[in-house]
């Protein structure tokens, strides 16, 4: 067996990487008036309440099946149908109001282009997604309303491996593009995302701040004058029993005016325990980074990380506090590490 050195299979892993690469590029820059076409199609299906049912033999069928869910997690209703079995009874799933994307590189899947051919006679629109190696056009582009072409000529990993690589990954990064393009035509936001993503770390992310906050105003969370002394201000503090790591002072009006952390208390100490009778005022943080009571999860995350902040001010339109969102919050979601 001759001797393969180590960065051998690296370079060819890079080759692969690198020609999958150049396929979405070339794709990328194709993209021509056949993508506006395709893309009304499927808003024009999802405003009236249709259905886009995606089909596929074999790995062009597992590529299918993640366009579909992505579809249905945008907002758009999707299914994805497996050509054999849509002979076999599917054919029911298929309604007047739905959306036919069929995906063949070759464009000559027998049963993919016979389920188009049956789908075409009862006047069900079609986008079809193939390789379009040849510049002649294939069945189940003859049989499509609008015909999208990958340009995909060459596999990566050819000429030692036939199997489909630039082309499954060029039909899945084109499935996405006609996808997120729909969404942003429909006005889809996070909002809505979030309502089809309960579950998960991504559902967590998507949760406002204001579900997830341990600390709120009126309830666990004194809201302290200013104008106190330290002393006075860790009193009132420890009378609410378990607090956040930070206390919040606010001005005469109510508006949030600063923030005492556990950490400043301490550095208050050492350097001179006689400091516990200043004006609490003089020694807090002022202006500190806050969130208002409409952020996400997510937007918490980022700031935690951005700034090492472990205690977040949540406020209101007008600057009041509501609630403090502490970084171990978010450490017992498991959305960030100790």
């Amino acid at each position: 067996m001759p001797h393969t050195s180590q960065s051998e299979p690296r370079a060819f892993a890079r080759g692969v990487l690198q020609a999958e690469s150049e396929a979405l590029a070339n794709l990328a820059s194709s993209l021509g008036p056949e993508f506006d076409a395709a893309l009304d199609l499927i808003v024009r299906c999802a405003d009236r309440g249709g259905t886009v049912l995606v089909t596929g033999l074999g790995k062009s069928g597992h590529v299918g099946a993640k366009i579909s869910a992505t579809m249905a997690s945008l907002g758009i209703p999707s299914h994805a149908v497996h050509p054999t079995e849509a002979a076999h009874g599917d054919l029911g799933r298929f309604r007047p109001a739905d959306l036919v994307l069929a995906l063949s590189c070759s464009g000559e899947t027998d049963e993919v282009v016979a389920l188009a051919g049956i789908l075409r006679q009862d006047g069900l629109p079609i986008i079809s997604i193939t390789g379009g190696a040849r510049p002649e056009a294939s069945s189940l582009e003859r049989l499509a309303t609008v015909a999208l072409r990958l340009g995909v000529r060459t596999e990566a990993g050819a000429p030692f491996f036939v199997a489909p690589t630039s082309s499954t990954t060029a039909t899945l990064a084109l499935g996405d593009a006609l996808a997120l393009a729909a969404a942003k035509r429909r006005n889809f936001t996070d909002e809505d995302f979030a309502r089809r993503h309960p579950g998960g770390a991504l559902g967590e992310l998507l949760r406002p701040v204001t579900d997830v906050m341990r600390f709120a105003a009126g309830r666990n969370m004194p809201l302290i004058p200013e104008s106190v002394s330290v002393m006075e201000a860790q009193r009132l503090a420890a009378a609410a029993g378990r607090r956040p790591g930070a206390i919040v002072l606010i001005a005469d009006d109510g508006t949030l005016a600063g923030v005492f952390t556990d950490g400043d208390l301490r550095r208050l100490i050492l350097r001179d325990a006689a400091e516990l009778a200043r004006p609490i005022a003089d020694v807090m943080t002022r202006a500190p980074r806050c969130l208002p009571d409409s952020a996400l999860v997510r937007d918490a995350i980022h700031m935690f990380r951005e700034h090492r902040q472990d205690e977040i001010p949540i406020i209101d339109d007008a600057r009041r506090p509501v609630g403090m969102l502490d970084v171990q919050d978010l450490i017992a979601m498991r959305l960030i590490k100790d």
